[in-house]
């Protein structure tokens, strides 16, 4: 397993990748909604490293961190996410529709859509007799929807090698979780669906990667499905815009105060497996590299305007 200091780099790529998308909002080279991760790190930074390329990954609006995790190259994804022709997709798709079909990720805009593709991927590995695995990522909004209960159920039904994270922080957009509810969380409801369902403190990277760990295995081993439901919460609005007065500032300052990056990093001085300094100069090296690369991002060209409805219509004969 990676390493809880390994996973604190994770973690501070992850920001620094967050704040350099940021700055592009401002300057209208990013267009549309932004969705960013910061605040919920550990929770990417904690599934890193168990997923091969041939396992699919199917992330939501909010999945630069899942990218990241799954191993999707940052530039790429970078460049995407500022329309760059370099990008992903050649810049037509933007930060809310990445794709690498290489890695088999992918990401959508659709609340709780991704699970059913993920079901549709560990469908597919179960025909082909591979033991691949496929991993949806999904908020706490989402396990109201239709498409979740009915993937899950044919998850259960057909006992698929499924992974659903459940990103759980307490918010869907401005509905606090406890009023759209009737359980008090996501993995009690695990069983009507014949899944394993276990929750985790989402700022404890380590305990997040613990339960990815058996989740995967489980999976990979004919045992099911499962839920980690996983608890944290999102420092800023829920797009970049977003006037956020539905939370106050009381609790926002309070739970920002439990920076996963912060208590990670505490506890790597604690245990004796980094110093003060080691640290230091680590997170100046990634906050650099992230620098050029946004720089480097910015020097590509965007695709041309006449290219605008390029992969829209489907083309042919008829």
């Amino acid at each position: 397993m990676i390493s809880v200091v390994d996973r604190y780099y994770y973690m501070v790529w992850m920001r620094e990748f967050e704040l350099a998308c940021l700055e592009g909002v401002p300057t209208r080279e990013i267009h549309g909604e932004l969705h960013t991760g910061v605040g919920q790190e550990a929770i990417g930074a904690g599934i890193a490293g168990f997923l091969r390329p041939d396992d699919a990954m199917c992330s939501t609006h909010r999945n630069h961190l899942h990218a990241i995790a799954k191993g999707v190259d940052m530039r790429a994804m970078m460049a995407e996410i500022f329309e760059k022709e370099t990008g992903l997709c050649g810049g037509f798709g933007g930060h809310m529709h990445l794709f690498d079909p290489g890695l088999k990720f992918s990401a959508t805009g659709i609340v709780g859509a991704g699970v059913p593709v993920a079901i549709g991927h560990a469908h597919a590995a179960r025909l082909k007799g591979a033991d691949s695995v496929a991993v949806a990522v999904v908020g706490d909004g989402a396990i109201n929807t239709g498409a979740f209960h009915e993937a899950m159920n044919m998850a259960g039904v057909w006992k698929l090698p499924v992974v659903v994270v459940v990103e759980n922080n307490e918010w869907a957009i401005s509905v606090p979780f406890d009023r759209a509810s009737a359980t008090a969380t996501v993995a009690e409801r695990a069983p009507a669906w014949a899944a394993h369902g276990e929750r985790v403190d989402g700022n404890d990277v380590m305990a997040v990667a613990e339960a990815m760990e058996r989740a995967v295995s489980r999976a990979r081993h004919g045992d099911g499905p499962s839920i980690i439901e996983a608890t944290c919460y999102r420092f800023r609005g829920h797009f970049e815009g977003d006037a956020d007065t539905y939370r106050t500032q009381e609790e926002k300052d309070a739970r920002r105060a439990q920076d996963p990056l912060v208590i990670t990093r505490e506890r790597v001085i604690r245990e004796g497996l980094a110093t003060a300094e080691d640290l230091d100069q680590a997170e100046s090296r990634i906050r650099g590299a992230v620098a050029q690369m946004l720089a480097s991002v910015r020097e590509d060209a965007s695709p041309a305007a006449s290219a605008a409805l390029e992969h829209v219509f489907v083309g042919g004969d008829t």
